[in-house]
């Protein structure tokens, strides 16, 4: 059974999400950012956000740290994203991964990005038992992204 958590960011967070995603946009990274870019499941357009890609053993993973977000609902239901600066924009394949494989990712995930999500991944820290990254699984979603 699938949570549907979802950490809704404050206003300061929605205004430094914006300068990122620009930033992004524009092919500045700043700590692994890349600008990802999914059709809205209802209205058809097109919604940007900025993410960090996870690698791991030569795959690519996007993680929905604040739960079943918008932009993870998106990608779910269109199966691709585009992913990239605004000129080089890739449409890229994704599968969803399963619960029972997203501790490991989630581990590393907080191991890399914790000082930026802490407070809105499900309660999880860098600490968190293999336990308590079990069960915080099904309100974190993970994608992967297909080559």
């Amino acid at each position: 059974m699938t949570t549907t958590r979802y950490d809704k960011p404050t206003r300061a967070a929605r205004v430094v999400n914006h300068v990122f995603r620009w930033l992004a946009e524009a092919g500045v990274s700043v700590a692994g950012t890349k600008a990802l870019s999914v059709r809205g499941r209802k209205t058809g357009k097109r919604r940007s956000v900025v993410v960090n890609v996870l690698t791991v053993g030569g795959r690519d993973y996007l993680v929905s740290p604040r739960g079943h977000t918008q932009w993870a609902r998106n990608a779910r239901a269109a199966g691709v994203v585009d992913i990239g600066p605004r000129w080089r924009r890739r449409e890229v394949r994704i599968a969803e991964v399963p619960d029972e494989v997203k501790p490991e990712l989630l581990s590393r995930y907080l191991d890399r990005w914790f000082w930026e999500v802490k407070g809105h991944v499900g309660g999880l820290t860098p600490t968190s038992s293999p336990e308590e990254l079990r069960a915080a699984a099904p309100s974190i979603p993970v994608f992967e992204l297909v080559r």
